[in-house]
């Protein structure tokens, strides 16, 4: 918990009574159901918590703002943003049930009200908008730019141009080539100089000139 008040420090009460209960819920519902490694669930805040919240400090998501999570599994980077924005609406997808079952509990257990869930395919969902997508390490670019695209609304009337953010690591140079994407990329070492991040990075494809 600490390495979060390190870089973020405007929280109220309910915010930091929420990010403290996420260690002791998702250790209890990773004994149930394998969401987390077991190497990284001693460091959920670092490794989970504020990876996620790259997402924050790149982006001041607005009030009403609808988000949709692609293969948030158990819940990242959804959960903790929706801890950081609870005026925004996250919607968070993935094609495994009992991973949404363990972001439900997590959910129900913190008191976070503004996140729903559903069992199903990004690629699938008809009918539904959202301001941005978002995802960590789920698909390749490319992939994850085919099921976004359809998804986003066409505006610019925030910070930051709606389209899809994404955590990733590693080379991403031949990933972003044939993504036929021109992303924003940054190193979220630069963000938060932590050394579990050097190779890690968050990217934003626009919806306007993709």
């Amino acid at each position: 918990m600490e390495i979060i008040l390190k870089y973020f420090s405007d929280f109220s009460k309910q915010q930091l009574k929420q990010f403290a209960a996420l260690e002791h819920l998702y250790k209890e519902w990773n004994e149930k159901i394998n969401v987390i490694s077991r190497k990284d669930i001693d460091e959920i805040y670092l490794h989970h918590v504020l990876h996620s919240l790259t997402i924050a400090a790149i982006a001041d998501f607005p009030k009403n703002a609808q988000v949709i999570d692609i293969g948030c599994g158990g819940g990242f980077p959804g959960v903790p943003l929706a801890i950081f924005f609870p005026e925004v609406k996250f919607h968070l997808v993935d094609s495994i049930a009992k991973k949404l079952k363990v972001v439900e509990a997590v959910c129900e257990g913190a008191g976070i009200q503004n996140i729903t869930t559903q069992h199903i395919r990004a690629e699938q969902i008809k009918n539904r908008k959202f301001d941005f997508a978002i995802s960590r390490a789920v698909a390749p670019l490319k992939e994850l730019w085919q099921w976004s695209k359809p998804l986003i609304k066409v505006s610019a009337n925030q910070n930051i141009a709606n389209g899809l953010i994404c955590l990733k690591g590693g080379d991403l140079h031949n990933e972003i080539s044939e993504s036929h994407t021109r992303p924003k990329m940054m190193r979220v070492y630069d963000i938060f100089p932590e050394e579990f991040f050097k190779e890690k990075y968050v990217l934003h494809v626009s919806k306007q000139g993709n």
